[in-house]
């Protein structure tokens, strides 16, 4: 399907909520996965022009109707894309929030609820809110129409045709929690942010509007925007590095003496371009960095999440990870970064291997190895964690 090109078909005026890029103008693509049966819907979603995809999923179920899997913001573009299958296949009959913590998804639910009032809401358990623990129907979630995932799968309206399995960690302030369901028709598995693969290209929504890309490939204030493929990879590879690790080690950043002298010789000083500033240097060895992450587009699980929150509750991971890799799923949808990813049971058991003690190693039939990520661009999240310890703002890891 071919996205809708007229700007107010793009607008999203609750983006003051959660203000990521881009903010108030969200473009959206809907691309076929499984013929008459799957579909992904993506968006971008960021920090300033750090920008991956986030994606819903829509299914069609065996019945008649949709489920939807992860709402993104329901633009007129996004609603009218959707109504497209409705008209097709059915009404959305059910949409779920498959996490507790990922205000970036949550936030999508209410108003996307609201555009299908004939739908029931499943979200995962111990939702909450910050700073406020405020109740759900405060939050935008119809009260009449919203209930948690039941524990047992075979208990919802949908257990004939999927599977899950919920993990919910207890974090103390609050809980992480991730929702992986299985598709038994069609073999697929649907993840929120869990696992990641990241693609060599960039992703075809952040191609619509490829100025972001263009702004990171640049290796300096003082280079002009230039618009070809050679930079739209650059730009997105770059990216990448940004939003996996915050701050890889072949970024450097630049003195604010440097930085305002690079602004003032900038070939552009609007806004757009942020005024010329551009306080970055990479090295040159930044695209062995890239290689290492993509590890020719193997399964991982984010640092973040590998160093932060996974760790509070290892082996509770690991008997969800064995839970999940029990089924017989040939691809995986994630809400970020590649989808769909061409991949196994076993491959998907092998990301969590760092959870093990000792880590475990290992390589596929394919030959693709679970090798870990790259310390030196793990570093700064590594101290973030120790600092945020120390404040008592997160827990030391139990591994």
């Amino acid at each position: 399907m071919q996205p809708i090109t007229h700007p107010k078909d793009w607008s999203w005026h609750f983006w003051p909520a959660v203000p990521f890029y881009p903010y108030g103008r969200r473009r959206t693509i809907c691309a076929e996965i499984v013929k008459d049966t799957i579909w992904t819907f993506d968006q971008l979603h960021g920090i300033l022009y750090t920008v991956v995809p986030i994606r819903m999923t829509v299914v069609k179920l065996a019945a008649g109707g949709l489920l939807v899997y992860a709402p993104v913001a329901p633009t007129i573009e996004c609603v009218r894309l959707v109504n497209e299958l409705v008209t097709k296949h059915g009404d959305v009959k059910y949409i779920i929030l498959p996490t507790s913590s990922g205000l970036e998804h949550k936030v999508f639910v209410g108003p996307f609820a609201r555009c299908f009032p004939q739908a029931q809401v499943f979200v995962a358990p111990h939702q909450w809110s910050f700073p406020f623990n405020l109740p759900l129907s405060w939050l935008g979630f119809p009260q009449k129409r919203t209930q948690v995932l039941p524990e047992d799968s075979s208990q919802s309206p949908f257990g004939d045709e999927f599977d899950y399995q919920v993990l919910d960690i207890d974090l103390g302030r609050g809980s992480f929690a991730e929702v992986a369901f299985f598709h038994r028709r069609s073999h697929t598995l649907l993840l929120t942010d869990s696992i990641l693969s990241v693609p060599e290209e960039p992703p075809a929504i952040n191609q619509l509007d490829p100025y972001p890309l263009l702004f990171h490939a640049r290796d300096h204030g003082g280079e002009a925007i230039a618009d070809h493929p050679e930079n739209r990879r650059k730009g997105w590879q770059r990216i990448s590095l940004f939003a996996i690790y915050f701050r890889p080690h072949a970024l450097e950043m630049t003195g604010l003496g440097q930085m305002f002298r690079d602004a003032f010789q900038a070939p552009q000083h609007s806004p757009k371009a942020y005024f010329g500033l551009f306080p970055f240097r990479w090295r040159e060895d930044w695209r062995q960095s890239f290689d290492i992450l993509r590890g020719n587009g193997r399964l991982f699980v984010a640092p973040i999440l590998q160093i932060l929150i996974l760790p509070q509750a290892p082996k509770q991971v690991l008997t969800w990870a064995d839970q999940v890799a029990s089924w017989d799923f040939r691809q995986i949808i994630a809400c970020h970064f590649d989808s769909p990813i061409q991949a196994s049971p076993v491959e998907f058991r092998q990301a969590f291997n760092f959870l093990e003690k000792p880590p475990v190693l290992s390589e596929d039939l394919s030959g693709n190895s679970n090798q870990p990520l790259s310390e030196d661009d793990m570093q700064f999240i590594r101290e973030l964690e120790v600092n945020l310890t120390k404040q008592g703002i997160a827990k030391p890891p139990k591994i």
